[in-house]
């Protein structure tokens, strides 16, 4: 029974059966089917495959902001999967899971100074955050102190349109790490930058995750992303799970021929574009 199991052991998020169609015209089109992964505490996980492959579609459902056809998402052993419905519900749902997506602008205003709206998500998760959050000072501190987390002192008045790529990116990890989440949802969130700045942002999730205990699920298609962040993945191809186990033995024994083809597509030292004899 749960009640004797040791509360490490029990999974803090338990996908099972996971399953979305989309009606079309002509029937359906099926994103993803039959997903199964469990993530512990403090633990990191990758979801890897090539675009098209059902990753973001699972994403959205653990975060419930879609339902899903078939299976469930349990999260610290409580159901989680049903499609969120009133500002109560979504409040409850952002206390646990949160999403940092590929393009900041997404979570963003334009117009608000970052730190405003920091300030503001403070105030709305007030009552459960505790910590006299309802006052202003308090917030204007806690403001700080989260900017301070992932790098961007001094810039609580800087409108996003200020910021560079990386910082941006940062500016909407401080905002998804406001309301303390257990579940960091992080949908290709250094796709779109460069390689030295995609390494100080994956240092910083490393480093949250190791002072904060913050669980994370992490969308991508760079293997080599994976190994820097995660313990364990699970490969996707077409909806399906083909793969999964610990990064490590992924790396050394895929069994799976996807997983060997996407091994084999990550640039190693000394490669060279194959010159065609036109090219030639």
């Amino acid at each position: 029974m749960i009640a004797d199991t040791p509360a490490d052991a029990v999974p803090l998020l338990d996908v099972s059966g996971l399953t979305k169609h989309y009606p079309t015209r002509h029937g359906q089109i099926t994103a993803c089917e039959d997903v199964n992964f469990q993530v512990t505490r403090g633990g990191a996980l990758a979801l890897v495959g090539e675009s098209g492959a059902g990753k973001s579609t699972v994403i959205r459902l653990v975060a419930g902001l879609e339902e899903p056809s078939a299976g469930h998402v349990l999260l610290h052993g409580r159901s989680g999967g049903e499609r969120l419905r009133g500002r109560a519900a979504r409040l409850a749902r952002a206390a646990t899971v949160q999403i940092v997506h590929q393009d900041p602008y997404s979570s963003l205003d334009p117009r608000q100074p970052i730190g405003d709206g920091l300030a503001e998500l403070l105030h709305l998760h007030a009552d459960r955050l505790g910590g006299n959050l309802g006052d202003r000072s308090t917030r204007r501190t806690r403001v700080t102190e989260l900017l301070d987390t992932v790098g961007l002192r001094g810039l609580a008045h800087a409108r996003p349109a200020r910021l560079s790529g990386g910082q941006r990116q940062r500016a909407a990890i401080a905002r998804a790490l406001a309301p303390q989440p257990d579940v960091l949802l992080l949908d290709e969130a250094v796709a779109a930058l460069d390689v030295s700045v995609q390494a100080q942002i994956l240092n910083l999730l490393a480093d949250l995750r190791e002072r904060t205990g913050t669980t994370l699920l992490f969308v991508t298609h760079d293997l080599a992303v994976v190994r820097q962040l995660c313990e364990d993945a699970v490969v996707m191809h077409r909806g399906r799970v083909v793969e999964q186990g610990p990064v490590a033995r992924i790396f050394t024994d895929p069994q799976h021929t996807y997983t060997r083809s996407l091994l084999a597509s990550i640039p190693r030292p000394g490669w060279r574009p194959r010159r065609t004899r036109q090219a030639a």
